[in-house]
């Protein structure tokens, strides 16, 4: 049925109307729900790349990327962020409390599922995919410092080149990752929309064919000379016996090669809304969550079973995996989880004039509407 004549003509808007909400972009939700789909593939490829050469091949290629397209558009959003008390709060209750909360929640599902009795609480060594919220409350915390400095992305690069070659820096934080994927927040910080539109033009999407299929080649040509842990970007060069001057070296080379791939990968995103679209609301839900059901299904021994580690259990596996973090991005789980991951703190933090303000001015309103 269409609307009303009348109904179809829009009104014009009075200053006590809310603001309008701001849309989404469908193409950043889509490209997080897509890069944390291949983050918990890629996990769930774990127990199983060491008997197949083509699995390993494909998993380091999607290692380059996917937490590099994650990491940069979380650059991208951060862009706005500065010290102003309300933002702090969200990032205090958005990033430092689940931090808090999941470390814990990992370290106990360790010890008591893994039956590990060894395994303690330590919020000072994140443990598998909790690394990445102090990331992200550290790179989000100095995004003042960047928007200041002259030239912040060879400033970063620099300082991950440094911490490659830096062993003392130790685990602490899981500062080397902090540090090694430091250069793609920066770049996300400094990126314009007319980036992304760049990089989604046919063009592009036609030049990626070949560049994934020559970086899957590379893959499987360096699972038995090159080792896995550079993707990972968890150590210095000297705890991967290496000489020290290929740490820089290949911050360089990987950081090239990761922007390559995460560029190809925008590509093929589509820009249009999806039947995944609103799921890109919900992706650190999936990310946080999934690793309960990885790990889970690793200490139960489910990855042992033979047919598992052929090309058909492969495959079961990663769509077991797509499907999983596909239903915990969704709104029932998010409702559920949201006292963990986005919990209401107010009773927390001070009133701030800031807020106190408007709340002020709306109620003077009417009065003023009066007098005059």
């Amino acid at each position: 049925m269409f609307p009303a004549a009348a109904d179809a003509v829009p009104r014009p808007r009075s200053p006590q109307d809310p603001p309008p909400a701001k849309q989404r972009d469908a193409f950043f939700d889509n490209a997080k729900y897509l890069a944390i789909v291949l983050v918990a593939v890629a996990h769930s490829w774990e127990p199983l790349k060491g008997d197949s050469r083509i699995l390993e091949g494909v998993y380091t290629v999607v290692y380059s990327f996917h937490m590099p397209a994650f990491i940069l558009i979380s650059g991208f959003f951060s862009r706005s962020f500065d010290m102003r008390p309300d933002r702090l709060r969200r990032l205090i209750t958005g990033v430092a409390v689940p931090y808090v909360l999941f470390e814990t929640a990992y370290s106990l599902f360790k010890r008591y599922a893994d039956h590990d009795p060894g395994m303690d609480i330590s919020l000072l060594d994140p443990w598998f995919l909790t690394w990445f919220l102090v990331a992200l409350f550290i790179w989000r915390l100095t995004t003042p410092i960047w928007k200041l400095v002259r030239w912040p992305l060879p400033l970063a690069l620099g300082i991950a080149m440094l911490a490659s070659v830096t062993p003392d820096i130790g685990d602490d934080l899981d500062l080397q990752r902090v540090l090694q994927f430091l250069p793609y927040f920066v770049l996300g910080l400094v990126m314009k929309p007319e980036h992304f539109r760049m990089v989604r033009r046919r063009s592009m999407r036609i030049a990626a064919v070949p560049v994934f299929a020559a970086a899957l080649a590379v893959g499987w040509w360096a699972v038995p000379r090159m080792n896995t842990e550079w993707f990972y970007h968890r150590n210095a060069v000297q705890e991967m016996g290496a000489p020290w001057w290929t740490g820089p070296v290949m911050v360089l080379a990987m950081f090239g090669s990761s922007l390559l791939l995460t560029a190809c990968f925008f590509a093929w995103v589509p820009g249009r809304r999806m039947w995944f679209t609103a799921l890109g609301a919900g992706t650190l839900y999936g990310y946080l969550l999934h690793g309960f059901l990885i790990k889970g299904a690793g200490f139960a021994g489910w990855f042992d079973h033979a047919w598992l580690h052929r090309p058909l259990g492969e495959l079961f596996v990663s769509a077991v995996a797509a499907i999983a973090v596909t239903l915990l991005c969704t709104s029932p789980v998010r409702r559920v989880f949201r006292f963990a991951m986005e919990p209401d703190m107010n009773w927390a933090f001070k009133k701030d004039a800031t807020d106190v303000a408007p709340v002020r001015e709306r109620a003077a309103a009417p009065r003023e509407k009066v007098d005059a």
